[in-house]
């Protein structure tokens, strides 16, 4: 239903003509993340940076062609508007995206729960750090932020009254939700709080000289992400997916998200990719391999390296000592170690540009 439902609004979408702009037309390419429930249909439309003076008639007229359908009750649109901005005003809007103590922020994402993305950044930060880099890593994980239990340390974070000072741990500094919320204490807050409470964990901490912030982003492609790419001049994100399929189809769409928002993406990493059984030393694809490494390729962006499912990486992330942090010279720290390089590589190579965003 929900597919049919979807065609015949791309179809009205493509014909619409908007008041007093005849030349303005719409691309299916141009409309993305489309949802519908109950009959309420949202869904992104990137325009033309030079018709964002007609923001609020383009909204208009869609949300009026698209409720003459009968099985549509309400229609919400975000316009998101690009242009090619001058180095004078790349260089300005940067400067006021950039968050004090920060040099370069690199964001973890993935398209679903249960791939294993809290584990690799917080061995990806570690790796970073017996580069010799100085790094952060913030949980952005409001509503299930595993970072405390990762690093085994959940105790409040210390204040002058303005800024909250990050938790040291393993030589990161460390700043997540859990650790000013009780562990069994469900957040059950609806999207402004969040959004606000993301930013202040994000612009009211002493960071102090940071060369890298990880940011460990939630699973999916909703408000945080959205915001965090509105609020922070982001300079890479990593997708991290599991080798089937069906974590693929989420990392593309998580992928996809960056793009739009024209955060650069700087590859994929494939996790839980293989399995060394113990005794007879036989590698077994539980959830399929090379996956990822395929996608890669096929959306055009780097495969960054791949992580065994395997046992020592889950014991000590449950113990909350990172097997990074464990030995530097272990294989699986070996492994984190050649993908933090791939990034390093990749980061300094890559400038990210600003969006511009029109909420109506």
């Amino acid at each position: 239903m929900d597919e049919k439902l979807k065609e015949k609004i791309f179809s009205n979408l493509i014909n619409i003509k908007i008041s007093n702009l005849d030349d303005f037309k719409i691309n299916s390419e141009n409309i993305s993340g489309m949802e519908i429930s109950n009959g309420n249909v949202q869904f992104s439309l990137e325009i033309d940076d030079k018709y964002k003076v007609s923001a609020n008639q383009i909204s208009k007229d869609i949300e009026n062609e698209i409720l003459k359908l009968q099985e549509i009750n309400s229609v919400t649109v975000i316009l998101t508007a690009h242009k090619n901005l001058s180095v004078k005003q790349t260089t300005q809007e940067t400067s006021e995206k950039k968050i004090a103590g920060i040099d370069k922020i690199i964001a973890v994402a993935s398209g679903k729960g249960g791939v294993g993305k809290s584990t690799t950044s917080i061995n990806l930060a570690i790796s970073f750090k017996n580069l010799g880099y100085t790094v952060g890593i913030l949980d952005a994980d409001i509503y299930g932020p595993s970072i405390p239990k990762l690093i085994g340390m959940n105790k409040k974070p210390q204040s002058d009254g303005k800024q909250l000072t990050p938790i040291e741990a393993y030589g990161l500094q460390v700043m997540s939700i859990g650790f000013l919320v009780p562990e069994e204490s469900p957040t059950i807050w609806r999207g402004p709080m969040v959004i606000s409470a993301l930013t202040q964990l994000l612009t009211q901490v002493a960071w102090k000289n940071l060369d890298f912030l990880i940011i460990d982003l939630p699973p999916g492609t909703g408000d945080i992400q959205l915001s965090l790419s509105q609020k922070a001049n982001i300079n890479g994100s990593v997708i991290v997916s599991t080798p089937q399929d069906l974590a693929l189809i989420d990392a593309r769409k998580g992928l996809n998200m960056f793009r739009k928002v024209d955060v650069p993406v700087l590859g994929i990493i494939e996790n839980m990719s293989y399995f060394i059984c113990p005794s007879c030393n036989e590698q077994t694809n539980i959830f399929g391999t090379g996956g990822a490494k395929k996608e890669a390729e096929r959306l055009g962006v780097d495969f960054l390296g791949a992580i065994p499912l395997d046992t020592d990486i889950r014991v000590s992330s449950d113990e909350g000592k990172p097997i990074t942090s464990l030995n530097k010279n272990s294989p699986q720290s070996e492994q984190y170690k050649l993908i933090a390089k791939n990034i390093l590589a990749k980061v300094s190579s890559i400038k990210s540009s600003t969006p511009k965003i029109i909420l109506d």
